[in-house]
């Protein structure tokens, strides 16, 4: 008899623990948005096929219930509901239904993850590894040489650090020249390119460069903020030229470099003009950051607006928008926003500053794969200056702008649908 009991009762835990479910709400009441992404992808990574609730309480997750998840979000003090089936099937049916602007996404399998950044980001440190680190998501670092030397097809995603392809070190000579952080990143970089077979930092930089865009082609994920956006674009449109002036690269640049750009070959942006002078610190005339200061906006006014897509029939740019408000608090960078003119009439705006017209989250599709371009440095340190202290995101847990990188993480995971058009 006794042992019988036993088996009744163990059959109702294990009946139990099946009939109901783990959801994370992603709401405005979650109490640690960015951690509830390292759940996620925990899951993936052992193998536990999760749900994505698109447009559901801010895009909540739904898990099985199982002991090890559950102390997972202890833990991590992460907030959690427990439902039973009845209550899963009920918000199954609001979100299958036609006038609801919801859907539902498996994610499968966890993406592996580089990041493209230097030893010791001098000089700048990188949002991206602030928040996988936060929300303890594993990933390998990777520079110049692992690149050229063919690594980047064992990963799913990339991201780039703050970064300057067109081998002119950040444009950072004309404040920055004198100091030692400045001229050991020119000694190692020189250092790298001889090492790998190159004459010059610029012509290392568009093999890397190359090398990126084929990964994407191929079917890669990249990711990129701030000055990995534009300076990435230009030396894939300044493949056949030289826009590095000497104190660069030990020659001057090509007179005729503007005209020779190949905008064809750039992910996001067309028609634009180089910034010529090496003592500007600039680009080119994609960034808005001058937009935003001679518009006089402040932190307090600062701010950029998420598009609105249909769950149900535009579900990557729904996934990528994924947040607990549509009003995002903007943030500066060396790369800020971009203008929307120069931006290609084939890229899909996820988010734009309304008030002075510039697009601040863009998207597209290359071959096999696609690029995301996020504008702005650090989304929690509103004008992040060189030498401020890294932004401790556990005084921001709950942070908009964070939570839209690691959409971008999760978005390879997704399972496969057929198109419905």
């Amino acid at each position: 008899m006794r042992y019988t009991l036993h088996l009744f009762f163990a059959f109702l835990l294990v009946f139990h623990a099946r009939s109901t479910q783990i959801m994370i709400p992603m709401d405005d009441g979650q109490t640690d948005h960015l951690k509830a992404y390292g759940v996620a992808y925990y899951c993936l990574e052992n193998n536990i096929t999760i749900e994505w609730l698109l447009n559901y309480r801010g895009g909540s997750f739904l898990l099985p219930h199982l002991r090890t998840l559950e102390e997972e979000l202890v833990a991590r003090n992460i907030r959690y509901e427990i439902l039973a089936d009845g209550q899963v099937n009920q918000i199954r049916s609001l979100i299958a239904n036609p006038e609801e602007n919801m859907e539902v996404v498996q994610l499968e399998k966890a993406p592996k993850i580089a990041v493209y950044t230097p030893k010791g980001k001098q000089p700048w440190d990188d949002a991206v590894t602030l928040v996988l680190n936060y929300a303890e998501i594993p990933y390998d670092e990777i520079y110049d040489s692992a690149i050229v030397m063919g690594v980047l097809p064992k990963y799913d995603w990339l991201h780039l650090h703050h970064e300057d392809f067109t081998g002119q070190y950040g444009k950072f000579y004309s404040a920055y020249r004198s100091y030692p952080w400045y001229k050991e990143q020119v000694a190692q970089a020189e250092a790298d390119a001889e090492m790998l077979g190159f004459n010059k930092v610029s012509e290392l930089k568009r093999a890397v460069a190359s090398n990126i865009k084929n990964f994407v082609v191929g079917g890669g994920f990249l990711f990129t903020m701030c000055s990995g956006t534009d300076s990435f674009d230009i030396a894939l449109a300044a493949m056949e030229t030289d826009v590095c002036e000497s104190m660069f690269d030990g020659d001057p640049s090509d007179p005729r470099a503007q005209d020779k750009l190949k905008y064809e070959n750039a992910f996001a942006f067309e028609n634009f003009k180089l910034e010529r002078d090496p003592m500007v610190y600039e680009y080119s005339n994609i960034d808005g950051t001058d937009i935003h200061r001679s518009s006089r906006l402040t932190e307090a006014t600062d701010k950029f607006t998420l598009f609105e897509f249909s769950a149900k029939w535009d579900i990557v740019p729904t996934m990528l928008t994924q947040c607990h408000t549509d009003v995002i608090d903007g943030f500066m960078g060396q790369t800020t926003d971009f203008r929307k003119d120069l931006v290609k009439p084939n890229v899909l705006v996820m988010g734009e500053n309304k008030s002075i017209g510039t697009a601040r989250y863009i998207h597209g599709e290359l071959g096999q794969g696609t690029w995301t371009f996020y504008g702005g440095h650090d989304p929690e340190d509103y004008e992040h200056k060189v030498g401020d202290p890294p932004t401790d995101l556990s005084l921001h847990p709950n942070s908009p702008g964070y939570r839209l990188i690691l959409n971008n993480i999760l978005f390879p995971a997704a399972k496969k649908k057929k198109r419905k058009t």
